[in-house]
């Protein structure tokens, strides 16, 4: 989706960026060559913790250890005002093939799939993480930007 979508999100407004593997932040983060952090988020709880995609968590962490903003940006409806935290929001567990094998085409052109790991490992493939609030410098939001707390989120909807 980054490379993709927000990426080219990026290029209409002019922004300035760099797309990078998912596995290289903490590398540039230590290097000094991320500026500031933004995420998108699928569910926000009452009290600001974030579940995105798998990894914003780690990318949180080390964007605090490295003082660099962390900020998570979505609509509205987004956030959950019935869900009191992070730890109530259920995480979805994917398909283990997933991780298992990988699919691609054989020389003669036949679509194929191949284990790439040893039979009898174990998968574990969660699709989602939650961040709790102290990573997160702010929430943009349509009305604004703002410190996630749940007395600026309940504001956010008065």
């Amino acid at each position: 989706q980054g490379a993709r979508l927000t990426a080219w999100e990026l290029l209409q407004e002019g922004i300035p960026h760099a797309i990078i593997v998912d596995n290289a932040a903490g590398y540039y983060m230590n290097k000094g060559d991320i500026d500031i952090c933004i995420v998108g988020a699928d569910r926000v709880a009452s009290n600001g913790d974030v579940a995105n995609k798998i990894g914003t968590y780690e990318k949180a962490v080390l964007a605090k250890e490295n003082g660099i903003p962390f900020y998570a940006a979505f609509p509205l409806s987004t956030i959950d005002l019935e869900c009191p935290g992070g730890n109530y929001i259920p995480i979805e567990e994917r398909s283990q093939d997933e991780v298992l094998y990988n699919y691609g085409k054989t020389d003669s052109g036949e679509f194929e799939r191949v284990r790439v790991s040893p039979l009898g490992s174990q998968v574990k493939n969660p699709s989602f993480d939650v961040t709790p609030a102290k990573y997160i410098t702010g929430l943009i939001t349509p009305r604004g930007i703002i410190k996630p707390t749940k007395k600026n989120i309940l504001g956010l909807f008065k």
